[in-house]
């Protein structure tokens, strides 16, 4: 088991190690008592739920469940509002904890749930994917979506704890592990020349305790400089602008990961000296590379990110593997950068 120690506001652990999972009762008794609201969806809840109630119980714990409809769907204003409801009927105070079992999307509504209670309560983040893992379930960003866009409303509050069990990736359909590469990929292009070179010749069958370790321990020194998104943190977005404008333009059929990887290479192709190394790594990995949105289409889409400010938007340029820098672009930039890096245009 590998413990990587996240000190921002609040300082804690994220474990990492397969069997953490059954832990979980061992663990939060470390840190909390009282009363748990444990939060999945309905994939999640048949496979593990059982598992952590059953921990949790054993540790003295009085324990609550809900589940959400599995998918982005669900990080909408009415589950949120819903979740918020049953929080309040069950009477959780400051003292109680909820959890995270799921995700990205399980841990975004949690989060911002636990956030807006009681102007903020404990919460753990137990995730089940690999986008989870290295990503979302770590630095304390919580949101929802609004039919505007992705994320737009949310809070900054960070987990108190973070259980990282990679045994539970064996359970993962193989699109949703392939998109949680995609972020992994994102981070090796950002920060870490040793891990791409892994990654490239391990592709799919890479040592997945080490590279999840890894990729934690860059996003917690990245939040630790930076929690609250004002400068270095924006690294994080590579490939996000145009993720995001894929995923509202499919209507978030698209897997975020997937949106992800042809946002990287399009600025890939846009800007690296790398560009061919890195679209072929995403390629074996069995990641798209393109879009058929035309730049017009996926400018205009992208202009409703939250990264914009008002008529300039912060893009992340990878100018090499483990050289990526931001830069602040007028809106009116954005479409010819994107009509470099597709290939159809």
């Amino acid at each position: 088991m590998n413990t990587v120690t996240v000190q921002a506001s609040k300082t804690y652990e994220v474990k990492i190690g397969s069997g953490l999972l059954d832990t979980i009762g061992q663990e939060l008794s470390r840190i909390a008592k009282g009363k748990v609201m444990v939060i999945t969806d309905e994939t999640v809840a048949p496979l593990y739920l059982g598992r952590v109630y059953r921990s949790l119980t054993q540790a003295g714990f009085t324990v609550y469940t809900s589940s959400v409809p599995s998918g982005e769907g669900s990080k909408d204003l009415k589950y949120y509002v819903n979740l918020l409801e049953l929080v309040a009927e069950k009477q959780l105070t400051r003292s109680d904890t909820l959890i995270a079992l799921g995700g990205g999307v399980v841990g975004d509504l949690t989060g911002f749930v636990a956030a807006s209670y009681l102007r903020g309560i404990r919460f753990v983040q137990i995730p089940t994917t690999l986008l989870a893992m290295v990503d979302s379930s770590v630095g304390g960003k919580t949101a929802v979506n609004l039919r505007a866009g992705k994320n737009l409303a949310g809070a900054f509050h960070q987990p108190s704890l973070v259980l990282c069990d990679p045994s539970l990736l064996d359970t993962l359909e193989e699109d949703v592990f392939r998109a949680g590469c995609a972020e992994v990929l994102k981070t090796a292009i950002l920060f870490d020349r040793e891990l791409f070179a892994h990654l490239r010749e391990k592709t799919l069958n890479f040592d997945r305790e080490w590279v999840i370790t890894r990729c934690i321990q860059w996003k917690r020194d990245i939040v630790c400089a930076d929690e609250f998104d004002r400068g270095q943190r924006q690294l994080l977005n590579l490939g996000h602008t145009v993720g995001h404008a894929i995923e509202a333009l499919t209507e978030y059929d698209t897997p975020h990961g997937y949106a992800v990887a042809v946002g990287c290479c399009i600025i890939a192709r846009a800007f690296s000296q790398d560009q061919e190394e890195i679209v072929d790594c995403f390629r074996a990995f069995g990641l798209p590379t393109d879009s058929y949105f035309s730049a017009k289409v996926l400018a205009g889409a992208a202009l409703s990110d939250k990264k914009r400010q008002g008529d300039t938007i912060t893009i992340v340029v990878p100018t090499a593997i483990g050289d990526c820098k931001l830069r602040s672009i007028p809106i009116s930039e954005l479409e010819t950068v994107i009509k470099v890096g597709l290939t159809h245009e």
